[in-house]
């Protein structure tokens, strides 16, 4: 090992005897990392060899594949990466992708790929030095390679990971020659390596959208046609990829829209016969696609219209007793969006929707809990009715109660409280309230109210001033309990309460000084104080609310 290392061999020259020596050192090399890589790569660390390849690095000479074959070698160990950029190796390698032999891009790649692997910094450094172009470039021409195919793929991999790389990969026909590609695939194993690229290119909005122009979508539904009944390890997990795939084009607003083509499009009708199926995979995919397709009204309506809650019905109805979580979570997510636009809320209503989704009550899985909760807040917005009979229904509301204690899930604890404020300020029901103040919902209403979100304590706000109107008397003990008092003092003293807050804080203070002991406590607190320097709020309306909060005040004192 000592003589392939030698001052013989950094002696460079031009003449063709030396050429050969070289030729002759560097595949001793070669044969030496083969042997022990560790060992002959501390080896070339020490003896200052790597300086040497910079030089070596260019296109026309005959060693430039060998040299960029070694580097690639001694890269595969950690410890030599830090020396290869030190030597000054990358920006040659770089300018090597331009060339056209193809032994010399294959072993650049490799080069480049090694070097900077698992370091987003000098992923990053490449991203700048312009290599997407130059690869996606290679791709097109070389796409008859397997090998340069493969090291143009590997590094589109790495490389996508960064978010400032998709910007870049946007402005090539990445998508074109990646579906291209994919067509020509017959092994799974190149097909997966093809997913692995398009998986994060296709968080990108732009790059969603070339993708579905470039004909991908129907790639997709050709593989989950092939694979849906096969019961093959390679099979199942394609036609997973594939409809997870499909389901993360939808989430691109053009992309998705472009695919729905008004609830006509022959992608959209089949993503409809995936939510029958007798595979949870497509039932999933399913209902997360109609999830997607559900983002804005025309296309909610036009599915309420035409039928679509009923088939979501059925797949919950096949998913109730140790049903599929995931699949539970998907058509819940599908029902509540649906939900959103107004014309939709009593069709779906009619339908039996909250019948079916109080079914998943029992549910110990907060993911189903939290979009159980945000279907039904969703259906009875501005419908009184349903909001009635679901705010009379102890069983929902206990589980409501238990939820608002729910703090290892934020986001189910949050929902209760709003479903919880949602059925009063919707109903307006004296028998809700008495059902909610029995079940011990006040003191979550209370604590609402001092939510970091400004949404939540005015729904709070608003829910406690109707039942301080309409069931004072019922509720005026969990009310005292929960120092809501206190809290309505703090948060109009608090400069930093939203104008909307105060002003529905005075009109509860209002209301609840029909109650003797709260009265009591609002005349120690000192409110008449605290309310007379809102006159002068910039808000006018919150100014105009101060000025009546204070002549009520000193009325009842």
């Amino acid at each position: 090992m000592r003589t392939l290392i030698s001052p013989f061999f950094l002696k460079i020259t031009t003449t063709d005897s030396t050429a050969d020596s070289l030729e002759g050192c560097l595949d001793c090399l070669l044969q030496a990392l083969a042997q022990n890589n560790t060992e002959t790569s501390e080896k070339i660390q020490k003896s200052g060899v790597l300086q040497v390849f910079a030089g070596l690095l260019t296109p026309q000479s005959s060693c430039t594949a060998k040299v960029a074959n070694i580097i690639a070698e001694v890269a595969r160990n950690e410890f030599m990466r830090n020396p290869c950029v030190d030597a000054g190796l990358i920006p040659p390698l770089v300018q090597l992708l331009n060339c056209k032999d193809q032994e010399v891009l294959l072993q650049t790649g490799r080069a480049l790929g090694n070097i900077c692997y698992d370091s987003h910094t000098l992923q990053s450094q490449l991203i700048n030095m312009g290599v997407i172009p130059t690869l996606v470039k290679l791709l097109g021409i070389h796409c008859q390679n397997a090998a340069l195919t493969e090291m143009c793929l590997v590094a589109f991999g790495n490389l996508a990971e960064l978010e400032s790389s998709k910007e870049q990969f946007a402005y090539t026909n990445v998508a074109e020659e990646l579906v291209k590609l994919f067509k020509k695939q017959i092994e799974h194993d190149k097909k997966e390596m093809i997913f692995e690229v398009l998986a994060p290119l296709a968080e990108n909005d732009v790059i969603k959208l070339q993708l579905v122009e470039a004909g991908l979508v129907e790639c997709l539904l050709e593989i989950v046609q092939k694979t849906v009944d096969s019961d093959k390890e390679d099979d199942i997990a394609e036609l997973k990829t594939a409809s997870d795939l499909m389901v993360l084009l939808l989430l691109g607003d053009e992309s998705m829209q472009k695919l729905f083509e008004g609830g006509k499009g022959s992608v959209f009708q089949r993503v409809l016969s995936w939510i029958p199926s007798n595979s949870h995979q497509l039932q999933l995919a399913g209902a997360l696609a109609i999830a997607n397709f559900a983002r804005n009204d025309g296309n909610c309506i036009h599915m309420v219209d035409n039928g679509i809650v009923q088939k979501l019905m059925d797949l919950l109805d096949r998913h109730v007793e140790d049903g599929n979580v995931t699949v539970q979570h998907a058509a819940l997510s599908a029902l509540r969006n649906l939900a959103i636009p107004v014309v939709n809320k009593a069709k779906m209503l009619s339908a039996g929707v909250a019948e079916a989704v109080l079914k998943f009550l029992r549910s110990e899985m907060p993911p189903v809990q939290f979009k159980l909760l945000g279907t039904l807040r969703m259906l009875i917005d501005a419908q009184a009715e349903a909001a009635e009979q679901l705010g009379k229904n102890a069983k929902l509301v206990e589980r409501l109660v238990e939820w608002c204690e729910a703090k290892d899930h934020a986001g189910v604890m949050g929902e209760s409280n709003r479903l919880l404020s949602a059925l009063i300020r919707h109903s307006k029901s004296k028998d809700v309230i008495r059902t909610i103040v029995q079940s011990g919902g006040i003191k979550h209403l209370v604590t609402m109210a001092t939510s970091e979100h400004v949404i939540m304590q005015n729904e709070a706000l608003v829910a406690l001033a109707l039942i301080a109107a309409l069931e004072l008397v019922t509720a005026e003990k969990d009310l005292e309990n929960a120092q809501l008092v206190q809290i309505l003092h703090r948060l109009l003293s608090d400069d930093r309460s939203a104008p909307e807050i105060k002003y529905n804080s005075m009109v509860l203070i209002c209301a609840l000084i029909g109650s003797e002991p709260l009265q009591k406590e609002v005349q120690s607190m000192a409110f008449l104080e605290v309310v007379s320097k809102l006159r002068s709020h910039e808000n006018k309306t919150v100014a105009q609310q101060a000025s009546l909060t204070e002549q009520r005040l000193a009325v009842e004192s």
